[in-house]
């Protein structure tokens, strides 16, 4: 079966850097190298990992889709993975990715990579990653840094789990100061990212429920409109944890089954629902005389 760009499908992986980017030195101990084994920075040995208290590790994400699915799903991911943290260290690209696919499996979020991704992208400001609205996709990216963020997504989408950030929703840049940071839970920081869970219900690991089917979209930022850049944002952290916690209740609201019936003041004062129960019901010895002997035979035969 063919399809158009399909000799580029088909096309072997791209090599994988000869680098082994999760083992890069950041000093010298005693005259040799050593590793920091919490995280692995490139460059900078002052920027490490300071993760407070992450709670467990997400689930392994279940490729549940076709191969055209997976395709664009790595092609949403690498690109999370590169414009988000091109220059961060390999666990610092390796907790985007881990972001990405938690929302995926939180059913307040869209149940696609690339829905996940491109979400909010058809406006101007309000998307949920700012590469996909502030004109960053016009960069074309480099060869290396591409590569590796090939590597890690296509790592995470293969099942590899980036436990230091459990399972974080949220995250951003250390120079900026979001509103809605207050609001969730702090995890801590790798890299240049900060990275939040939410609280209560909502940042549970049972809410994170949604089974992975495909049904990946276009890799690629939705139209613009300007009828939702006037719209109220309904992509607020704090509103997406509200709508989940009145979903939840009504469900368990309606688990419960419906209520009893509302009746007269009459039927009230006599018991109400309890006088209709199987022990109050009439007996066999109600039944009318002409038909008490209903369902025999008349005459033996």
């Amino acid at each position: 079966m063919n399809f158009p760009g399909s000799a580029f499908y088909y096309l072997e992986d791209a090599p994988r850097l000869a680098v082994d980017f999760e083992r890069q030195p950041i000093g010298d101990e005693a005259g040799g190298q050593f590793y920091n084994p919490l995280e692995v920075m490139s460059g900078d040995p002052s920027r490490v990992v300071e993760v407070r208290d992450a709670g467990p590790a997400a689930r392994a994400f279940g490729a549940g889709g076709s191969g055209l699915d997976m395709a664009r799903a790595l092609q949403c991911l690498a690109s999370a993975v590169y414009y988000e943290a091109a220059s961060e260290s390999i666990g610092g690209q390796k907790a985007v990715a881990q972001v990405v696919l938690n929302r995926v499996a939180h059913p307040t979020y869209p149940r696609s990579v690339c829905g996940v991704v491109y979400q909010g992208s058809e406006r101007s400001t309000g998307c949920q990653f700012s590469f996909t609205c502030d004109g960053s996709l016009a960069r074309k990216p480099s060869t290396t840094a591409w590569a590796r963020a090939m590597r890690v997504a296509r790592e995470a989408l293969a099942g590899e789990v980036y436990a230091p950030v459990g399972f974080a929703t949220h995250y951003h840049t250390t120079w900026v100061s979001p509103y809605w940071a207050p609001s969730l839970d702090f995890i801590g920081t790798i890299g240049a990212h900060r990275f939040y869970r939410w609280r209560g219900a909502a940042g549970k690991p049972s809410a994170f429920s949604t089974t992975y089917i495909g049904g990946e979209p276009l890799p690629r930022p939705r139209a613009r409109s300007a009828a939702i850049d006037r719209a109220d944002d309904p992509l607020d952290p704090a509103t997406l944890a509200k709508s989940f916690e009145d979903a939840r209740r009504s469900a368990a609201s309606q688990a419960t089954g419906p209520a009893a019936p509302r009746y007269s003041p009459s039927i009230e004062a006599a018991g109400g629902d309890a006088q209709f129960r199987a022990e109050k019901l009439p007996q066999s010895g109600g039944v009318r005389e002409e038909y008490a002997r209903a369902g025999q035979w008349k005459d033996q035969p």
